[in-house]
């Protein structure tokens, strides 16, 4: 049985990749590397970029959280009307 300890960042079983919160110094590097490289070629990312993170965490986070143009707060009331009429057109689908 592993011990588990209670540090914000984990070590993933055995394969030495972080688990956990995000730091600033790490967005940072994900964001410079990105703005280098682009977008793409996510199994390339973690190594590149001096993060000990796997491939997938970096693209969630790049994607949900650092790419510019993200929209975050209220929708407008043009969008809940967009909403709305496409719920009433195509239903939970």
């Amino acid at each position: 049985m592993q011990s588990k300890t209670r540090s914000s960042e984990v070590m993933d079983g055995g394969l030495g990749l972080r688990k956990g919160k995000w730091t600033e110094e790490k967005d940072i590097l994900l964001r410079k590397f990105i703005e280098r490289y682009g977008e793409g070629k996510w199994c390339k990312v973690p190594l590149r970029a001096g993060l000990n993170r796997c491939r997938k965490s970096c693209r969630l986070r790049w994607l949900n959280y650092l790419r510019p143009g993200i929209k975050r707060g209220e929708f407008t009331s043009d969008e809940v009307d967009l909403i709305i009429r496409f719920h009433k057109l195509l239903g939970n689908r």
